[in-house]
């Protein structure tokens, strides 16, 4: 009987030990085979394509999210537009549900923290390949805890929420955020629209004036 084929794993991630150490752990499987590495989600795709003019596509992307040129949420909805067969999982240090959801959101199917095991990496890529979402537990409960007990006005934005609505009463646009704090202006924008979505907010100027009310900016 011929042995199924090996799944094809992409792993991207801008820390060059941290992605050592995926492809060293990933090459000891015998029914994974590491198609290739990337620096952050520009260079992802950069690979992506190449692959699949050489040999194939891979069947899953095991991606980073706080990169340098493109962050990983920004990678994810770019390969479910252009590689709609290959799947996303998330590996990074960042558990907060508004990534999870942004994540998610752009097409991942499957997020887990870099304190994960071993058998839970292999456990998500398998996942990701019969076309299932896997979740880190811990993550899974902070979103089954936010669901059962949802939390209203500032106590709702996470701390970069916070941090992305006094940019906002400060008037930068959102391509001044994204300089700002080194991520793409899409995930600016997200943030933007997520903290405008929780405050029941209709416009930035509105979002403005709730940063002045509650302490968060001086008046100008």
């Amino acid at each position: 009987m011929t042995a199924p084929a090996p799944l094809r794993v992409l792993v991207v991630d801008d820390h060059s030990v941290v992605r050592r150490g995926v492809v060293a752990y990933l090459d000891v499987l015998d029914d994974i085979e590491v198609a290739g590495e990337a620096t952050d989600g520009r260079d992802a795709l950069d690979r992506l394509a190449a692959l699949e003019r050489a040999e194939g596509l891979p069947h899953v992307v095991l991606m980073d999210l706080q990169m340098p040129r493109m962050d990983g949420v920004t990678a994810t909805a770019e390969i479910a537009q252009r590689f709609p067969s290959v799947r996303v999982v998330i590996l990074t240090s960042f558990g907060e549900n508004e990534r999870v959801h942004a994540a998610l959101q752009h097409g991942a199917s499957g997020y887990l923290l870099k304190d994960a095991g071993a058998a839970e990496v292999a456990a998500a890529l398998y996942a990701a390949a019969r076309d299932e979402v896997f979740l880190d537990a811990a993550v899974a409960r902070r979103l089954a805890q936010d669901i059962r007990s949802p939390r209203h006005g500032l106590s709702a934005l996470t701390a970069r929420e916070r941090e992305i609505l006094t940019l906002v009463a400060e008037g930068m646009s959102n391509k001044e955020i994204a300089a700002t704090l080194v991520i793409s202006e899409r995930t600016a924008r997200t943030h933007v629209s997520n903290v405008l979505g929780k405050l029941n907010l209709a416009s930035r100027t509105q979002a403005a004036l709730v940063a002045v009310r509650e302490g968060l900016v001086e008046p100008r």
